[in-house]
């Protein structure tokens, strides 16, 4: 018995020593965003080392960078390894575009090409650029009179319908702005063209009439292109939730057509100067003035022609190999919980901005905690630092990732962090799962805003709105995609400013970068603190600091709104309200346990082994989001398995609370039916018994 108390009692003595020895976890924490610590220097050394050279997925250049990556992370001492997959890519073979006007003019053909400019410190490889095109599109040739459709949106066509002109048969001149590229061909397809061609408008990209474009102003020259995919999807499109390793089972194309998520018409991106040519040749009716471009343009009629388009396009698909660079700091006593930080490598050009601003950052985050780990700080759960390749053709490297190691990741992932394009301008963004809400505000209320050095970052972000506007993380824009819509895990992604000029062309350089979108690199080094702030905050904390009451607000949010949209359809909402109910008092519930742990805290508790409460209360805060997933997913869409956050049907940019409530209203109000309305009923249980899950998860017992 002596012997036993005595060694109980020297327990608590190592205990307590090592306790008041080391040095608590918040000192490392506000030693992480010191100033101190932080490098920019380091950060534009990495962003130009990382953007020499174009760098698409699948490129000599790109497995280049993915090796920079991997280096950098082993220079911190960090455990790092690649992991690589085959998967279907598609490259630009031949591209032409003709535009005939009536006689007597000459047929107009155009180069299709983006000029350097005098100076340019990149025009040694500008060869490397590939030729414009979109990812995936449909290779054929076709020829029709133009139709302007806008932005091409759905509304866009319901208001050419409106004006009597008819779509079917033609060729689409749309302008990128408003909704994703895939589905601008996606809509159009559906309306009755043969073809699309989407231009990069003064208007939205050009500076209007103001004059000067870069090098010498920000805006997009006016032989720029945006490039980019047209692939509706996640994932590589020939292995639909599954992963794309050595030899695996995969869709032909006559499948993937099947899918519905690759485009059946061609399409073609043009610049602005090409645009402009187009529109000049469209008769018919005067555009509305929102319709209309730059003030110093042509006049934006809709057509149809008399302007003839011949589009051509052959695209080669191939088998590429892709590399993830995965780097894992392990956990000193939760080494079996992952929290989760990553951004993508792969660009369509140079990519400054998009994504190698983040990638730049994500290895200033690991230069940081390596500098941390040398003053003795071991995060409590694992951090595994991720480096995504082919986001660019379809989220395709971390959604094969989190495909190959789903059960692993929705088992033991904390959450997941994500920056895409760091920096390009002013003003701190932030979206979340809504139970991140409140970390990711604490954190920005920590770290100093990078154009004002009197304010936190907070305190500039609610300076225009009185309050943070956090958004959700439902559009499949980024790599958080596989996380939060196919698995369940929540995710927070974070920028410094937000859209740009030069998006997706050949001058999204480090020259665009120094000159305007952050010259001090200030910008770069306040995303980082932020980053590994959160991070360091989910790793360490005893409790996870999740808040699942902002998520029953939301909802509760959302759920009204639903109400007011369809409340003369005769649709019963009290299903979902009650289980907004039970979800509110499960987090309240939690929430006053975790409350009572702390104030029981004493020398008793040691003996208690009360660390058995914590573990056990953290996974279910854990793993109450994968509850509001369904294995059957989306109708339509069975990738997307999250009932509350999913891509709009109609714009994958956009995002929808209740997206299979939504798709079942969007296509009730086609069909006025009985049966179609029963339908949404449907969906709505379907949500309802999915926040009765996360409820019961919370509160940890069985029915």
């Amino acid at each position: 018995m002596f012997k036993t108390a005595a060694s109980i009692l020297v327990s608590i003595a190592i205990s307590f020593s090592l306790l008041f020895s080391s040095p608590p976890k918040s000192y490392y924490h506000s030693l992480y965003i010191s100033k101190s610590l932080s490098e920019n220097a380091s950060v534009s050394h990495h962003l130009y080392m990382l953007t020499r050279r174009p760098h698409v997925a699948g490129t000599e250049a790109n497995a280049e960078d993915a090796e920079y990556v991997l280096s950098t992370f082993a220079s911190c001492n960090i455990k790092s390894h690649k992991t690589s997959y085959d998967v279907s890519l598609t490259y630009p073979v031949s591209r032409s575009l003709t535009l005939t006007n009536p006689p007597p003019e000459q047929p107009i053909i155009f180069d299709l090409h983006q000029q350097i400019y005098d100076g340019d410190p990149y025009a040694d490889v500008a060869n490397e650029v590939l030729p414009t095109f979109h990812a995936y599109a449909k290779s054929g040739t076709v020829s029709g009179p133009v139709v302007y459709v806008n932005y091409g949106r759905v509304e866009d066509y319901t208001t050419l319908k409106k004006i009597g002109v008819n779509v079917s048969g033609t060729v689409v001149l749309a302008r990128y702005g408003q909704i994703y590229r895939g589905d601008m061909v996606q809509n159009a397809f559906e309306a009755g063209a043969i073809g699309t061609v989407i231009y990069t408008d003064r208007k939205d990209y050009g500076g209007g009439a103001s004059g000067g474009w870069f090098p010498d102003a920000k805006w997009m020259p006016p032989s720029g292109v945006q490039v980019g995919s047209v692939y509706d999807g996640a994932g590589d499109p020939t292995t639909p939730g599954w992963a794309s390793i050595q030899g695996c089972e995969r869709l032909s194309v006559e499948e993937v057509e099947k899918e519905g998520f690759v485009p059946l018409i061609p399409s073609l991106p043009i610049s602005a100067s090409d645009g402009e040519t187009v529109m000049r040749s469209v008769g018919g009716q005067v555009a509305n003035e929102d319709w209309q471009g730059s003030k110093d343009g042509p006049t934006y009629r809709v057509g149809p022609g008399p302007g003839v388009l011949n589009l051509s396009y052959t695209g080669k698909q191939t088998i590429a190999t892709i590399h993830n660079v995965i780097g894992v700091i392990e956990g000193a006593e939760e080494p079996d919980r992952f929290v989760l930080l990553g951004n993508h490598r792969d660009a369509w050009t140079f990519g400054a901005v998009d994504p190698n601003s983040g990638t730049a950052t994500l290895l200033e985050v690991a230069q940081r905690f390596e500098k941390l780990q040398k003053r003795g700080w071991k995060p409590r759960r694992t951090i595994v630092l991720c480096n995504w390749d082919a986001e660019e053709y379809g989220l395709i490297g971390s959604t094969e990732w989190v495909e190959d190691n789903r059960e692993m990741l929705a088992s033991r992932a904390v959450a997941y962090l994500n920056v895409d394009s760091a920096v390009s301008g002013a003003e701190f963004h932030g979206s979340a799962t809504p139970q991140l809400d409140e970390l990711l505000i604490q954190a920005t209320k920590q770290v100093q805003d990078p154009d004002n050095s009197s304010r936190t970052i907070y305190e500039s972000w609610v300076s225009s709105s009185g309050s943070p506007v956090i958004e959700r993380l439902g559009g499949g824009g980024s790599d958080y995609a596989a996380f939060v819509q196919h698995i369940g895990v929540a995710s927070a992604d974070l920028s410094y400013g937000r859209g740009y000029p030069v998006y997706h062309s050949m001058y999204d350089d480090f020259v665009w970068m120094k000159k305007f979108g952050d010259p001090m690199f200030q910008r770069h080094i306040a995303v980082a603190s932020v980053w590994g702030l959160v991070a360091l905050q989910l790793a360490d904390e005893e409790f996870l600091p999740f808040n699942y009451l902002s998520y029953a607000y939301e909802l509760q949010k959302s759920a009204k709104d639903l109400e007011d949209e369809i409340s003369d359809q005769g649709i019963r909402l009290d299903p979902l309200f009650k289980s907004i109910d039970d979800l509110t008092k499960a987090a309240t519930k939690i929430y006053n346990e975790r409350k009572a742990i702390e104030e029981s805290r004493g020398w008793g508790s040691i003996l208690k082994k009360d660390h058995l409460r914590v573990r056990e209360l953290n996974d279910r805060l854990m793993m109450a989001e994968r509850a509001f997933t369904d294995q059957d997913g989306l109708s339509g869409r069975p990738w997307n398995k999250h009932l509350i956050y999913a891509p709009s049907k109609h714009n994958d940019y956009g995002s929808k609370s209740f997206p299979g409530i939504d798709d079942a209203i969007d296509k009730a109000k086609k069909l006025k039916t009985p049966e179609s309305w029963h339908y949404v009923q449907h969906e709505v249980w379907r949500v309802s018994r999915a926040v009765r899950h996360v409820s019961l998860v919370l509160r940890g017992e069985l029915t």
